[in-house]
């Protein structure tokens, strides 16, 4: 990737002495939410209908919300699937997914999607789930049908949840010394992230809106005694709270998770004067609110009884200790695992953001003040505590029922924290560390652009065992919209705008965000 001559070193220079050159968070925001939903866009190209994890229960689920039934009939037996209505296009995509689980079957098995729009009974195991994201993403089947529809469905969802991956971008450039933060805010983009922006799955808005609302509590602190600054920190945190709260069951316990690590890195002080003020307040009672309406759904319609687990029950311990042994290996789920949990992304890939996240944890635990690591501290111990607790409560019950993207939430916050610690570390502009960002922003295009090829030659050509077949995908069994050419042409392109993006949001010295306020103060 050739960075453009306006970010090189002259560039740079104008920028050393004119540090207003810097955008305004706002411009950040707004330019972030382009670039992360165009690149949510490609995936929902790239990802062949119904390819992602549970996508058909979850669009079934969305049509029938939006046409009024926010649960299903069921009888009560754990697991069981849900019967509802819904357009007959809609209840016919279960017979879509022959090469589901088969890396080496293409979706050229596949029959073509219908466009018969007249209502029948279709099953779906998302249907006592909470209906908030089902009531937004399920408008793209209204005026649409067949492939037209589904698409829809995909992009409200990719860009709903890309404005909340843009705000903790928004959030990282609002607050002092944010350099270490946009590159933690970077690393915890990770490829998984975007693949699951692109796909209709609740699981992709509890992680924008979970890393939103772990931030902007953070700059709402920060910003403590400027409240005429917290208005849109505010609308992010109760915008954002309020989804996370109506995603998934979990989601009660990354809003708690992510309270607690923004208050544990804050002295009391700091804490009573947010208190306080009325936007703080109001945004709270907002999010209560939704936290309530979201526990009442789960314990009325007994979201719970929908788990259902691919193994016979096992014992708790057993379940536990498995979990621990495999903490480190969910690392490739967390960085990209495509499909149905079929594809594996290329080891290159994953020693990128192993590398990018191992440098940020290192930083964090070396930072000052030290009152900072503690919620670093926090969400290492509840990474790598909570999974094996809720895999063991379950595990005798129901059976393994724990996929990696589950915690991915959990690591997102992580991956922000580190950066949040180690912000008032020395960053220094100089040629080497232009040099350094400069390189790590091409390997993070090269890494994401080689995972997104993967995914394409699995479904153009499939994988088969250790044949290389690169070269055949010239000749492709099945192509995606736009073909996996332009797809790909127009990821790198999206990609590097984005390099050039933070290249100068690193490399141009920044102006403090609040004057007077020292280090130990934070």
């Amino acid at each position: 990737m050739q960075i453009s001559t306006s970010c090189g070193p002259m560039a740079n220079r104008r920028h050393r002495s004119s540090p207003s050159s810097r955008p305004s968070p706002v411009v950040v925001l707004f330019v972030s939410w382009l670039l992360l939903g165009a690149a949510g866009n490609i995936w929902s190209f790239a990802s062949p209908l119904m390819s992602a994890p549970d996508e058909t229960a979850h669009v079934i689920k969305a049509a029938a919300v939006t046409r009024g039934q926010f649960s299903g009939g069921s009888s009560g037996v754990q697991g069981e699937s849900l019967t509802v209505q819904v357009p007959k296009y809609i209840a016919d995509l279960s017979n879509y997914n022959c090469f589901a689980t088969h890396p080496e079957i293409t979706p050229a098995c596949a029959r073509s999607i219908g466009a018969e729009n007249g209502l029948v009974p279709a099953e779906t195991s998302a249907g006592n789930y909470n209906p908030v994201y089902y009531a937004i993403v399920g408008l793209g089947s209204h005026g649409l049908t067949g492939e037209a529809a589904l698409y829809a469905m995909r992009l409200i969802s990719s860009w709903l949840t890309a404005f909340f991956l843009a705000a903790i971008f928004y959030a990282a450039t609002s607050m002092r010394r944010s350099a270490l933060m946009v590159v933690a805010s970077t690393i915890a983009v990770t490829p998984a992230v975007l693949f699951l922006t692109g796909s209709v799955n609740p699981n992709a808005l509890e992680i924008g809106t979970a890393g939103a609302f772990y931030m902007g509590l953070c700059l709402m602190l920060e910003q403590r005694t400027h409240p005429h600054l917290n208005v849109l920190p505010a609308v992010i945190v109760t915008a954002s709270g309020v989804l996370l709260s109506n995603t998934r069951p979990l989601s009660f316990l990354w809003i708690a998770v992510a309270l607690a690590a923004a208050l544990l890195g804050h002295n009391l002080s700091s804490i009573r004067t947010v208190l306080v003020t009325k936007s703080f307040q109001l945004s709270a009672l907002i999010v209560a609110l939704s936290c309530l309406f979201a526990l009442w759904w789960s314990i009325t319609a007994r979201s719970l009884d929908s788990l259902f687990a691919v193994t016979p029950p096992i014992p708790a311990d057993e379940a536990a200790l498995l979990m621990l042994d495999r903490t480190v290996g969910y690392m490739r789920e967390y960085v990209g695992v495509l499909g149905s949990l079929d594809t594996n992304p290329p080891m290159a890939v994953v020693y990128t953001w192993v590398l990018g996240f191992g440098a940020m944890l290192l930083l964090s635990f070396t930072a000052r003040p030290t009152r900072l690591r503690w919620p670093v501290a926090l969400l290492t111990v509840a990474l790598v505590a909570i999974p094996p607790a809720l895999q063991a409560g379950s595990s005798e019950t129901i059976g393994w029922i724990w996929q990696g993207r589950y915690a991915l939430a959990l690591v997102v916050l992580l991956i922000l924290a580190t950066g949040v610690a180690a912000r008032f570390l020395p960053f220094k502009v100089t040629p080497w560390s232009t040099s350094i960002v400069r390189w790590s922003l091409v390997l993070g295009v090269v890494a994401h652009t080689y995972l997104l090829l993967e995914g394409l030659r699995r479904y153009t050509v499939g994988i088969r065992g250790d044949h290389i077949n690169w070269s055949e995908m010239f000749d492709p069994e099945w192509q995606p919209p736009f073909s996996w050419q332009g797809l790909t042409v127009a990821y790198i392109a999206v990609l590097s705008v984005a390099g050039v993006c933070l290249y100068r949001l690193l490399t141009t010295r920044q102006t403090p965000a609040l004057s007077g306020r020292t280090t130990s103060e934070s």
